[in-house]
């Protein structure tokens, strides 16, 4: 069984929202010029892409994937080994963006993400994205016991 954990779009909050509109305004303009494909392209990648990560529970492989466009899928398979570990950290990004009266925008996004480790203790990649600690130790044991390896208490 593969389960899918989004994670993260691509160029943040307030670059994903303005691709979407650059990506309706070129289809709101398609018929008038050919010029309005550029903007659909441009608009889809900015406003669709974001990244995740695939569990293959059964195989014990994982794959963190960036979905172009949402859809086109890359990213290569990295075999779970039973050294490897599993650990919980706080996560906190803030996205800045300035408006046109040079005002500050920030978004802070926190949240605690499972991190995949291998077996020397550096991290490969994210696994999960969780809102707070309680859901973090509890996807912790759910997926350390379906891949069938330890965790990292910190």
């Amino acid at each position: 069984m593969i389960t899918t954990n989004k994670l993260d779009k691509s160029f943040g909050p307030v670059g994903s929202f303005s691709g979407v509109i650059v990506f309706v305004a070129g289809l709101a303009t398609v018929y008038f010029s050919l010029f309005s494909l550029i903007l659909v392209l441009i608009g889809a990648f900015v406003g669709f892409t974001y990244s995740s990560v695939e569990i293959d529970f059964a195989g014990k492989r994982v794959r963190f994937l960036n979905n172009i466009f949402g859809i086109i899928k890359t990213g290569i398979w990295i075999n779970v080994k039973s050294n490897m570990k599993i650990g919980i950290v706080k996560s906190g990004k803030t996205w800045k963006s300035y408006s046109r009266g040079n005002r500050e925008l920030d978004i802070t996004n926190e949240d605690y993400r499972l991190i995949l480790y291998n077996s020397s203790g550096k991290k490969l990649m994210p696994i999960k994205k969780t809102e707070n600690m309680i859901s973090a130790r509890a996807e912790l044991e759910t997926i350390c016991s379906r891949l069938e390896i330890k965790s990292i208490e910190k």
